[in-house]
């Protein structure tokens, strides 16, 4: 076993996320957890791969987001297949049937891309609605892809946004203690999407230690009994901070989410 092979088989045993193994995408040189038709739970890059993270210059039009993520692309000699998460921002939260009719037309442009594998999609996501200076229409704010490194001996990974919707199928009733936002409820609320972010990082492989970003979406206070409750959770990767972004899910009724990342290179453009 190689020095890079080890420090891989050393992380949390993969594939552990309710039965969900983690799927291997050889073109695209990362693996990932199968979610849902518009997006993965997450991404893991493999041995002599890096995911790298990178933000938009501004807010784009999410179709035009992916014309310039390809020009990106190929400036840098790397095809399609090398992008693995995108970063939605909306102008207010969708009803779920909204949002449901969104994802057909964004897994569609997918679908064009050849980035599906045997017709599951590879790619991790997340998607939000700011409280202020909301986009007029949706929009990417952020993508990652990945790129050869064959000195790296850590994995980078991304795990896509989740809030406190029962996961499985996007149906309201799913959404946990749905309607309220009383304290009691909102720590109910992060304690399920705080357990999601954990299963997920299991599933990919990694864990705590190797986080780099921790973001969460909420317009309601991160006062102290939540505040406490979610640097209880982060462990060892509260060192790297809380980036606590006043934004709505992209999802009327959902409350918290949070996403996060283990990266070694962010770009702002």
């Amino acid at each position: 076993m190689t020095p890079k092979e080890k420090h891989f088989s050393d992380a949390a045993p993969r594939g552990m996320l309710r039965g969900n193994m983690l799927i291997h995408h050889a073109a695209g040189h990362y693996d990932f957890l199968k979610g849902i038709d518009p997006y993965s739970c997450g991404v893991v890059a493999k041995p002599g791969w890096e995911i790298a993270h990178v933000t938009m210059p501004s807010l784009v039009p999410w179709q035009q987001g992916f014309d310039f993520v390809d020009e990106f692309l190929r400036g840098a000699g790397q095809g399609r297949l090398a992008l693995c998460a995108m970063e939605l921002r909306s102008p207010e939260p969708f009803s779920m049937a909204g949002f449901i009719e969104f994802n057909r037309s964004y897994r569609a442009v997918l679908e064009q891309w050849g980035v599906l594998v045997q017709g599951v999609n590879p790619v991790a996501r997340t998607n939000v609605a700011p409280m202020t200076q909301a986009p007029a229409s949706v929009c990417l704010h952020a993508f990652s892809h990945v790129r050869p490194n064959p000195k790296i001996r850590r994995p980078t990974f991304v795990v896509a946004g989740a809030g406190e919707l029962r996961e499985g199928t996007l149906e309201s009733n799913r959404i946990i203690r749905r309607g309220e936002t009383s304290a009691a409820a909102m720590l109910e609320k992060a304690a399920y999407v705080l357990d999601v972010m954990e299963e997920r990082l299991t599933g990919l492989g990694v864990h705590w230690s190797q986080v780099t970003c921790v973001n969460v979406y909420t317009i309601h206070p991160m006062d102290a009994p939540l505040r406490d409750l979610v640097l209880r959770r982060l462990g060892p990767a509260a060192r790297c901070g809380l980036c606590w972004h006043v934004t709505r899910p992209p999802v009327l009724e959902i409350e918290f989410e949070m996403d996060l990342r283990g990266v070694l290179s962010e770009t702002w453009l």
